[in-house]
Parts: structure tokens; sequence; C-alpha cells
């Protein structure tokens, strides 16, 4: 390692602003403080309104992002600046996100428990628009679905990107990397070559029903 101290990044988590996570952003935050997690990425389904609150809490924390659920399944967006709407297809989702500068990654590519897996012909398609792979999500109920977005990425010489998916504050940091700082999706796509992997623990089928508990009482209140 160089002077500059490498950084824990968590690249993929969620707030109440997710029709299916409880978790205010403020404690949100004051989880990633006590576990000493030095950035994380809040990418609420669809909507950026769980980033931007964050980032008011805490800019140097909170890197803005969006998990979007397009026509073939679903994108994991970093260095958001303007919401992108679901149901449009990859290449138009995409092409968006480009114009406006953002970092692609793709969201638990081979979970086919999840509604936003995606095929692998599909993932062909957007190869070459796309930065990175989710390479583990903590929320995966089984291995095997984490060590086919690996060997994906390695196939196709990408780098991948860990999250814990947190819909919960205590799942914070279940999921996550250590890389050199950076600031911008440029910067992270170097950062991301020297990137290593520190301890990852899959959550478990349990917190699932967190997720359910959230949608009914959103449902129901």
């Amino acid at each position: 390692m160089d002077n500059n101290p490498f950084i824990q990044v968590d690249f993929h988590c969620h707030t109440i602003f997710s029709p299916d996570s409880l978790t205010a952003p403020e404690k949100l935050i004051a989880a990633c403080r006590r576990k000493g997690i030095d950035r994380i990425v809040v990418t609420d389904h669809n909507t950026i309104e769980g980033a931007l609150r964050a980032k008011e809490i805490d800019p140097e924390i909170v890197i803005m992002g969006e998990e979007i659920l397009t026509t073939e399944g679903e994108l994991l967006a970093i260095f958001v600046q303007e919401e992108i709407p679901a149901g449009l297809s990859p290449q138009a989702t995409i092409a968006r996100l480009r114009e406006q500068g953002a970092f692609i990654s793709v969201s638990h590519p081979f979970d086919i428990l999840r509604k936003g897996h995606w095929s692998s012909a599909a993932l062909q398609k957007i190869l070459p628009n796309i930065d990175a792979v989710e390479t583990f999500n903590a929320r995966c109920l089984w291995p095997g679905f984490n060590w086919q977005a690996s060997k994906f990425a390695r196939q196709y010489d990408l780098p991948g990107t860990h999250g814990s998916d947190a819909h919960a504050p205590f799942e914070l940091g279940r999921g996550s990397l250590l890389l050199p700082p950076f600031n911008d999706a440029d910067s992270l796509r170097e950062s991301l070559k020297r990137a290593v992997s520190p301890q990852l623990t899959l959550s478990g089928i349990g917190v699932r029903f967190f997720s359910r508990y959230a949608v009914w009482k959103k449902r129901n209140t």
C-alpha cells in the first residue's frame, strides 16, 4: 500500500425510500460510522431520494446511487446526479447514466430468486457499456449466485463490486471492498484495479423477512 490508506466501501444499501426497507437515512449513517465503514453507496430502488437525504447528513461518507429496474434486470448506478425511472430498456438506461457520468455495475446478475436477475443473453448485449459486475451480494441465499457472477466477471475481464444490499442497519458492511480513495466514476475505475476483499458474510434468509415486513407495514399504515 502507498501513502493513501485503503478505504472500506459498501457499494449497495437501501433506506426507507425503498419500498422494502424501514431504515431512515440517519440510522444508515449512524451504522456506517459505528462499523467503521468509510463510504457507502445509497442505492434505493428506482429513486435517489434516500441518497440525497443521506448525503445531506454526511457528504463525506455518502455516494449518490440508484438501483434501477430495467426491462431485462437491475443495474447498480454509482455517482448518479439525476434519477432514472424504472422500466426502460437496459440500453436506454445506460445511455442516460452515461450522459451524467455515472459508474455502472450489474446487481446480483445470476440470483434467479430475485426478479432483478439477468439472462446471459441480456448481459452479453450490454457488456461493452458496463463498468463492473456485482460479484458479491450479501443477500444472495445461495453462494453459487455470487460464484457465477465472479466467474462471469473474470471471463470478460470486468472488475467486481461488493455490497451488503442492506435494507436494515445491522446488515451494513457484510459485503464491501477495500480500495484506494476515489471521488468520481473515472477514479473509481482506476481504484477498482487495486481492490482487495475483506471478510465477506452472507446475511441468510432471515433478512428477507425484515423486507417483507417493511412492505406490509408501509401498505398498512
